[in-house]
């Protein structure tokens, strides 16, 4: 087995076909699936289903694709770092994060992270919470903060914080007279925009079951791309969003209530790969919790 026939096999399975996937590779069919048939061989097990328009992947295929991705990303990872060291560059760390993530906690990590390791080249990356995953299972990024629970076995997810929830509502609405925690019952048949649109599951899928869980019929419900289209539109008076609450800083034209209701709450979660040891990882680690359950209003936060 060699790194070229899992290139090869990735290729069919995100294709579907061998065909394309050869005009990807710019090689001949038949040499393609001869690999493809050694690499089989050497498994011991079929991981195609030929004889199907698209080709399908066997469950011992999919378990091998996700397999092979992460083998491919750490080679390129190992070539990278390699490569620094050699011409003594400095070290470098991919973040992922969600958008909404950078009105809470992570700027404040980031800078500690700064302080705490100067020689550290840090690279930033905005990804949806499930892209994350494979984009540490693909080797892109080193650690991701997003805000859905997963159960990949090859992630370690961390949850730093269960964030309040908020609702941000037109400044002329009623749910504006007032800044108490608003009861989650009182957004009955309100009108609610909800985001990002794709990819899903996702933020909008949370917000939406949090509602069907107590039992709450909306209004109209408008899916948008991202969070700023969707106060966009509440300063509009096209509906009502529920965001993180440290998001509420975002816009003076809308007025936001903490929700009070039973997991009205989204957490923020720490990701990286099961089998990465780095020494950042692990003071990444350290500062996010000391971050997360610290007050971070306090002047001695930053």
């Amino acid at each position: 087995m060699d790194l070229r026939q899992l290139r090869y096999f990735i290729a069919v399975v995100r294709e579907r076909n061998f065909t394309r996937a050869a005009e990807q590779l710019n090689i001949a069919q038949p040499p393609l699936s001869r690999q493809i048939q050694l690499l089989e061989d050497e498994v011991g097990v079929p991981l195609l289903i030929r004889n199907s328009r698209p080709v399908q992947v066997t469950d011992a295929g999919r378990l091998f694709y996700e397999q092979a991705i992460q083998v491919l990303g750490r080679t390129e990872q190992m070539k990278v770092a390699a490569r620094h060291v050699g011409i003594h560059q400095r070290r470098v760390l991919s973040i992922g994060f969600v958008a909404s993530t950078l009105y809470g906690g992570l700027p404040i990590l980031m800078r500690k992270l700064r302080q705490h390791a100067p020689d550290l080249d840090i690279q930033i990356v905005e990804l949806m919470s499930t892209r994350q995953i494979q984009a540490l299972k693909e080797g892109r990024i080193d650690i991701g903060f997003g805000r859905l629970h997963q159960s990949d076995p090859d992630i370690v997810s961390i949850v730093l914080e269960e964030e309040p929830l908020a609702i941000a509502a037109p400044v002329s609405s009623d749910i504006a007279r007032e800044s108490t925690p608003l009861p989650i019952e009182a957004l009955a048949g309100q009108n609610m925009i909800v985001y990002p649109k794709e990819p899903r599951p996702g933020f909008a899928d949370h917000v939406l079951n949090m509602f069907y869980g107590h039992g709450i019929q909306l209004g109209e419900v408008l899916e948008v791309g991202e969070i700023q289209a969707a106060l966009g539109l509440v300063a509009a008076e096209f509906g009502m969003c529920v965001i993180p609450l440290s998001a509420c800083q975002m816009r003076h034209d809308v007025h936001c209530r903490p929700i009070d209701g039973i997991r009205a709450t989204s957490p923020v979660i720490l990701s990286h790969r099961v089998n990465d040891r780095s020494e950042y990882i692990d003071l990444i680690k350290r500062l996010g919790q000391e971050i997360y359950t610290s007050d971070r209003s306090r002047p001695d936060a930053s």
